[in-house]
């Protein structure tokens, strides 16, 4: 029998079945139809809040239902776990500088973390009720994901789709590696514009810049080819103040007139407008900021110090020379590291690149192919790749990653790549398959020290989910798979990327369907997330004081890609709602003591009036499996206004009720001598029995539906 009041006990005892009976354990293919999940792995980099509740548990119900339906579901579970953010983390944790520990030390360090993390969120996602096959699950840093990701990038290689190149790029001083595009934030800052003059043929060129230190790396000036004021200037060299070099000036459009004096420095690099500008106007490089973020020794006036400190020098100076006009307090947008929030520096560097700029066309057709949920999402995406500037960076200087499985010859700088059967490889500890270099005959090596982006590797969860290139793998069934999950600020990455690799490697989607989620915002503006840690709740104490079964209907009060506010009173509505469903079960579970399970269709009038109700619902309920609000207002509604309609048809049809079963009677077989008296006794009977039920469904109106039982 069922307790008196639901509690969370009954939770506990119905996780513990679903345990026993592997409830969720993908059994292998048979002749169901495979409904599979890209499931987003969360990144360990700090405790899960109700963000990720609210996300993970809007696409378990989707997964519920085609369970529901009949079809073989593939649910596997990951935790991204590898890169910056999890190196952040242990470093926050334990006061300590991976730079100052032993490569070895910090990785072991970052492996504990990761694991003790790991722990707590799978016992969290298991008591939310999250009905994936745990025995599936996979971590982006363990041999199978290591293995996949460094076979994914050898056979990119190989298609002439990756490249190893010294050239501008984006860097974090603070995280000391490089970054992606799709890492930036732009955030506006206070600052200075510095009004200086430059010299040209004795006349003076006003020009206003934000960094002044970067003055020495000053390489050519820019005007618009349509503004009056300096198409005189335009192919004259100009002289840098302080520094006394001379460079060219030229015109392009990209310069704004309205900005400034409408004269602009080109240096290298203050900006990405002056990467840009570099590239395509071959313009030399001079060194002017380190990987520390210091300037180079070498510059004079301001080597060796800080960026702040050499921009306060440098004013110093032209203040001293009479060649600051003046300056002016400003507000404006610069690029930051999304990951620690810090301002990015340009540098020239190798690294390594994935080609995305020559397939930008394929890579919006494809989304064609995916059926976005909401249709909106797709425009992000589409604006993503439509302002993409460079091909996608994927090497990282930091410590805890996927190794690059690849050697250097020491005299030719010629890379050798680890063979299939070394898979997974770390060239910091192995050996490379060859003894000599096949170009030069060098027999000896540079190990590869950078790690893989983390995007690289969470990028091929699809792969690491069919066991790309293993003899036991789900290519089969797992090509497309039938969805992704996740919020919308990672379409950008883990959405776009992981298009890219499918692309490259199989030529088709990577889904067939993506479901993207709001945000839960803390307030105004501001979403919860890990790194602000602004969450008023924790997830677990919702679960205790609320049950997973009523975190979930909050859950499901969210439309997808529309942020929401937390709301203890949607909480409350739920409480209510899972009191009455139990209410219902132990109601029903009273006059079923003696049912046993047969085929039957000999319903009466209020049997199918009810049914017709249930079916109306489901049919309402299969058309919004991706408006989880409107299937959970829907159920609100059977379950809290229908009970009253039904005794108000039932007051109005009860004669035609009587009538109905007298007409089911009648059809009874009986002896014709008995009939006619069978049935007038028949009759009284069952017209005490009709007055009786009314009267019992009079009650349940009477326990109040809406009460907090």
């Amino acid at each position: 029998m069922l307790d008196k009041k639901f509690n969370l006990e009954n939770e506990k005892e119905i996780q513990k079945l679903w345990k026993e009976k592997e409830a969720y354990k993908f059994k292998g293919v048979d002749e169901r139809p495979v409904y599979s999940v890209d499931t987003p792995p969360p990144t360990v980099s700090g405790k899960l809040h109700v963000g990720h509740i609210f996300s993970f548990t809007q696409s378990e119900m989707l997964v519920r239902y085609h369970r529901l339906k009949g079809e073989n579901v593939y649910y596997p579970f990951g935790f991204d776990d590898n890169g910056l953010p999890t190196e952040r983390l242990v470093e926050r944790e334990e006061s300590i500088f991976a730079k100052d520990l032993l490569r070895s030390e910090f990785i072991k360090k970052c492996t504990a973390t990761k694991d003790k993390y790991i722990k707590e969120f799978q016992n969290l996602f298991k008591r939310l009720g999250i009905s994936a096959d745990w025995d599936l699950g996979y971590d982006t840093i363990n041999e199978l994901s290591r293995k996949v990701s460094q076979r994914s990038f050898i056979d990119l290689v190989k298609k002439g789709k990756a490249y190893r190149k010294e050239m501008p790029v984006l860097w974090c001083p603070c995280c000391q590696t490089s970054i992606a595009q799709a890492e930036l934030e732009n955030k506006e800052l206070k600052s200075y514009f510095n009004y200086i003059n430059f010299s040209v043929d004795n006349e003076k060129l006003e020009i206003a810049t934000t960094r002044p230190e970067f003055l020495g790396g000053c390489v050519a000036i820019f005007v618009n080819p349509n503004d009056e004021r300096y198409k005189n200037f335009i192919g004259k060299i100009a002289t840098v103040p302080l520094y006394k070099n001379q460079v060219p000036i030229i015109a392009d459009e990209k310069v704004s007139i309205d900005k400034g004096t409408g004269v602009v420095m080109c240096c290298t690099f203050g900006d990405q407008t002056d990467m840009e500008w570099q590239k395509e106007y071959n313009l030399p490089i001079k060194k002017i900021i380190q990987p520390d973020g210091t300037i180079n020794p070498l510059v004079p006036i301001v080597g060796g110090m800080k960026t702040l400190e050499a921009r306060l020098k440098m004013i110093e100076e032209l203040q001293k020379q009479n060649l600051l006009v003046r300056s002016v307090k400003i507000e404006h947008s610069v690029s930051t590291h999304e990951r620690c929030g810090n301002e990015i520096e340009i540098i020239n560097s190798p690294q390594w690149y994935i080609d995305i700029l020559s397939i930008k066309d394929e890579l919006i057709k494809a989304t064609d192919e995916i059926n976005w949920h909401p249709e909106s999402m797709k425009t992000r995406y589409l604006d993503w790749v439509n302002n993409l500037k460079w091909d996608w960076c994927i090497s990282r200087q930091r410590y805890f990653g996927v190794p690059f499985p690849v050697w250097y010859c020491k005299e030719c700088g010629e890379p050798i790549f680890a063979s299939k059967e070394q898979l997974p490889v770390n060239p910091l500890t192995d050996t490379p398959p060859v003894e000599k270099c096949s170009k030069c005959g060098c027999k000896e090596f540079i190990p590869e020290s950078d790690v893989m982006d983390t995007w690289a590797t969470s990028s091929v969860t699809p792969l690491i989910n069919m066991k790309y290139g293993e003899k036991d793998n789900y290519e089969s069934i797992l090509k497309p798979m039938s969805l992704r999950s996740n919020a919308s600020e990672i379409i950008r990455t883990w959405d776009f990327y992981t298009i890219v690799k499918s692309y490259y490697h199989f030529g088709i989607r990577p889904w067939n369907n993506v479901m993207i989620s709001g945000f839960v915002m803390a307030n105004k503006g501001e979403k919860i997330s890990k790194s602000k840690g602004n969450s008023k709740v924790e997830p677990i104490d919702l679960i205790k004081n609320y049950s997973a079964d009523v975190v979930r209907y909050w859950a499901a009060s969210g439309r997808l890609g529309t942020d929401i506010t937390f709301s203890e009173e949607t909480l409350l509505r739920g409480k209510k709602l899972i009191n009455k469903i139990w209410n219902v079960s132990k109601f029903i579970e009273m006059h079923l003591t003696d049912f046993k399970d047969k085929e039957f269709n000999d319903f009466e009038y209020i049997d199918r009036y009810v049914l017709g109700k249930y079916k109306k619902m489901e049919e309402t309920l299969k058309g919004s499996m991706y408006k989880a609000e409107e299937a959970s207002t829907n159920i609100k509604k059977q379950a809290m206004d229908e009970g009253k309609i039904i005794v108000e048809e039932a007051r109005r049809n009860a004669s035609r009720i009587v009538n109905d079963a007298l007409l089911r009677a009648e059809r009874i077989e009986l002896k014709a001598d008995t009939l006619e008296r069978n049935a007038r006794i028949f009759k009284k009977k069952l017209k005490l029995v009709i007055e009786q039920q009314l009267a019992v469904v009079d009650e349940i109106e009477i326990l109040d539906l809406n009460d907090n039982d």
